[in-house]
């Protein structure tokens, strides 16, 4: 399931928004960024697709479930009434009589909200997400395990919640449940170690437990044929959908492996990181930022999509505000990729703040949201984030002030003003670190006028 299209009308800033999502014909990646400046909108158009697809999951779940209604707050100042539309494309989408909107794209659905005491001027169209959840619900209706699309909204709210040692409330871990906060909360550190540990303790009842083969390893060593037995033993009966959330970390987070539940000396949440067992709570903000968020992922994958072999190749719709947060430069960098390697299926809508997200991953479509509209702007795979700074996130690459006194010298030197430039050469060098590479550069420059005066 693709969305191929948004259009919001008098939503937020934006008067008449129209954007197309990759992949296209131009763009073949399945990733769509968005970048802007505090206030362009950007969360509002995450927000707005979150709205409507919300209906879609009410109604897998039930019949004649409701979703939600765009905020009365939502509406442009000025305007009665605001309009969410996507265009959805899906395999097992019929054809539908919805009406078709003056763009090339599938027939949309549509859901409004109008301001109190005011005429509506705006219209819901939810027959084709009507069409879709009742293909879904026939489809589990005659296979329990039939797939389900990934429908899930990470906000820049979401929060790495501090991992519980006492599960108090039991919950239900069933293919549905794989929707459970999918649009409203982001990551759920707690659920996420509920079903971690439930099927992780099925696991064990079928197999080796970790325990019992290190306690195997003490005794006999790892050469020994008992331990090569068992830990045979337990490679066959591990749990599917544990291994595709632990093979997804991996994928993110080189070096880290082996994430379980240990019992001693209190029940905790364990993970490897070169070598060295880590409770997760000792991980650093960042870590647990892109633990939490890529195991989530992982994990709704695998809950919905259970008579696949490898369920991170289910298919999905995942909208990430702020993308980069908490995340180290090196790990921006490579994120796009990852995520388009490891969920080769699933559809990336994300914004960031970041040169780095965007420039390291071919076809990937970006927009840029200035002042209620937007631009597409391409070729950014290879550019240095400098570049992407000052051509794509009009941003200056350091200090205003510094730059305007480097511009000047840089000018003293091309007109030939000596004595000028090394005035400004010996300012500079009083205040800025050593090495720094645009001083090397006019070091070199004066001291070629030097040479050429003397």
């Amino acid at each position: 399931m693709e969305i191929q299209a948004l259009i919001l009308k008098d939503v937020g800033r934006f008067t008449d928004l129209r954007i197309v999502l990759a992949p296209t014909k131009k763009h073949h990646s399945n990733v769509t960024v968005l970048v802007g400046n505090n206030g362009a909108g950007k969360t509002t158009v995450l927000k707005s697709m979150a709205t409507l697809l919300s209906w879609l999951v009410a109604r897998i779940r039930n019949e004649k479930g409701s979703g939600n209604f765009p905020a009365e707050e939502s509406i442009r100042n000025g305007a009665s009434s605001a309009l969410i539309m996507l265009g959805v494309t899906d395999e097992a989408h019929l054809s539908s009589d919805a009406p078709v909107y003056d763009i090339d794209i599938p027939p949309m659905w549509g859901i409004a909200r109008t301001r109190q005491g005011r005429k509506s001027t705006a219209h819901n169209e939810l027959s084709g997400i009507s069409r879709l959840a009742d293909h879904y619900r026939t489809q589990l209706t005659a296979n329990d395990k039939a797939s389900l699309p990934l429908i899930a909204y990470y906000p820049v709210e979401r929060s790495v919640l501090e991992i519980p040692l006492k599960i108090r409330t039991k919950h239900t871990f069933d293919q549905l449940d794989g929707y459970d906060n999918s649009l409203n909360r982001g990551v759920d550190f707690r659920r996420f170690f509920e079903w971690f540990r439930e099927r992780e303790d099925s696991e064990n009842e079928t197999g080796i437990s970790d325990t019992a083969l290190a306690e195997i390893s003490e005794k006999f060593g790892t050469d020994s044929d008992v331990w090569k037995t068992l830990a045979n033993l337990k490679a066959s009966s591990r749990d599917r959908q544990l291994t595709a959330v632990r093979s997804a970390i991996a994928a993110f987070m080189p070096g880290f492996t082996n994430l379980r539940v240990q019992r001693k000396p209190r029940l905790h949440m364990a993970i490897d990181k070169g070598g060295v067992t880590l409770n997760v709570a000792q991980l650093s903000q960042g870590e647990k930022s892109m633990m939490a968020l890529v195991g989530d992922i992982a994990r709704r994958l695998a809950m919905m999509n259970q008579s696949l072999d490898n369920p991170l190749h289910g298919d999905g719709i995942v909208l990430i505000d702020e993308v980069d947060l908490h995340l180290h430069p090196r790990w921006q960098r490579s994120l796009i990729r990852q995520l388009s390697e490891t969920f080769p299926n699933c559809q990336f809508v994300l914004t960031t703040h970041s040169p780095l997200v965007i420039s390291d991953a071919k076809d990937v479509l970006v927009y840029v949201l200035n002042d209620g509209e937007i631009h597409e702007h391409s070729g950014l795979y290879g550019l240095d984030a400098n570049q992407v700074l000052l051509e794509v996130m009009d941003t200056d690459i350091r200090n205003s002030d510094v730059q305007k006194r480097l511009n000047r010298l840089m000018e003293c030197l091309q007109d030939g003003e000596l004595k000028k430039a090394q005035t400004l050469f010996a300012e500079l060098s009083k205040e800025l670190p050593e090495g720094h590479i645009e001083l090397a550069k006019a070091a070199l420059l004066i001291r070629k006028l030097e040479l050429r005066s003397a």
